[in-house]
C-alpha cells in the first residue's frame, strides 16, 4: 500500500482517478491550486486507486494523505 501526500497546502483543483481504476507511474492522479499555480500530483508506483481521501474544492495541508494505491 503506498499512500500519495501533499508536497504542499493548497487547493484540490481536480481529482483524475477513481476507487478501484488502475493507474500507472507517473500519472497525475491529482492536480493541486496553490498561489494560482497548478500542482500535479502523480502516482510513484503503478497499482490500483483503492482510497481517495479528498474532493475537488478541499483544501489540504502538506503530507495530507491524498490517494491510497495498493497493489
Amino acid at each position: 500500500m503506498t499512500q500519495l501526500k501533499s508536497t504542499m497546502a493548497g487547493t484540490v483543483f481536480t481529482v483524475n482517478v477513481a476507487v478501484g481504476e488502475e493507474v500507472a507511474a507517473g500519472q497525475v492522479v491529482i492536480v493541486l491550486e496553490s498561489m494560482k499555480m497548478e500542482i500535479p500530483v502523480e502516482a510513484e508506483i503503478a497499482g490500483k486507486v483503492t482510497a481517495i481521501n479528498v474532493n475537488v474544492g478541499d483544501f489540504v495541508n502538506e503530507n495530507d494523505v491524498l490517494v491510497t494505491l495498493g497493489e
